[in-house]
């Protein structure tokens, strides 16, 4: 296994399981000291809705690990329906974590991103953000914006050395998505759609988004800022003919 961050701290929002788990694994792997921030289950409890939450686990890092080099923004929640199923509240509530709480845990940890060599903040986007999928109105709403405001803290960024990217992952097999399945009328058949849409045929891995992560996060992309790497399987790009038996 590369030890590329070896001497780098980063921090991992909504780490405690899923995709946010894989990554902060894959990161301590390669030799970084992993903050893994998250509602329960974790050494630095966080709320990235709350700002004093946020506040207090970022320094509480930084006191902890004496530096930040790197920042994943992980933490989010999903959100079912079309554009009329879901009230102003809820809404407001997916936004606050989705989107604000991206920029509560930048904003917190700038300062100390502004002091390293290897500076690099990475985005968890989604193949929503990307592409009109049915019943994620609101979900889709909120990962587009964190796509733009990848874009734009990419150009805010690059001049103080702080490389800004995000990763679009396809249907990842999560919690979250297993807790969707277990409530259709037909899990299996539900797991087999998702599947299929993706052109090569299955449910992508939180240790796949994980590397990805790894590599924008990486010194060595040094180059590589306002990207959004696409991790689903061809779904964003590929136009496949239907298979015929």
């Amino acid at each position: 296994m590369s030890r590329e961050f070896n001497g780098l701290a980063a921090i991992v929002t909504g780490g405690a399981s899923g995709i946010g788990r894989a990554v902060a694994e894959e990161l301590s792997a390669r030799g970084a000291r992993v903050a893994v921030l998250d509602l329960k289950d974790t050494e630095f409890v966080c709320d990235v809705a709350d700002g004093v939450s946020v506040r207090a686990a970022v320094t509480a890092v930084a006191e902890a690990y004496g530096r930040i080099d790197v920042l994943v923004n992980n933490a989010g929640i999903g959100a079912q329906g079309t554009v009329a199923d879901n009230d102003d509240a809820e809404w407001l509530r997916v936004f606050d974590v989705n989107v604000v709480g991206v920029a509560r845990v930048t904003r917190a940890a700038l300062p100390h991103l502004r002091r390293s060599p290897h500076a690099a903040i990475v985005n968890t986007c989604s193949i929503a953000a990307t592409a009109g999928l049915p019943q994620r109105a609101l979900y889709s709403a909120s990962k587009g914006a964190v796509l733009a405001l990848t874009r734009a803290m990419a150009a805010d960024h690059i001049r103080e050395g702080i490389r800004v990217n995000c990763v679009t992952p396809g249907t990842v097999d999560t919690p979250w998505v297993g807790r969707l399945l277990d409530a259709a009328p037909d899990p299996q058949a539900e797991r087999a759609a998702l599947s299929a849409r993706q052109p090569h045929g299955r449910l992508v891995t939180p240790e796949e988004v994980a590397h990805a992560v790894a590599y924008l996060a990486s010194p060595r992309a040094g180059s590589t800022t306002g990207v959004e790497l696409a991790v689903d399987g061809g779904m964003s790009g590929l136009r496949l003919k239907p298979v015929t038996s």
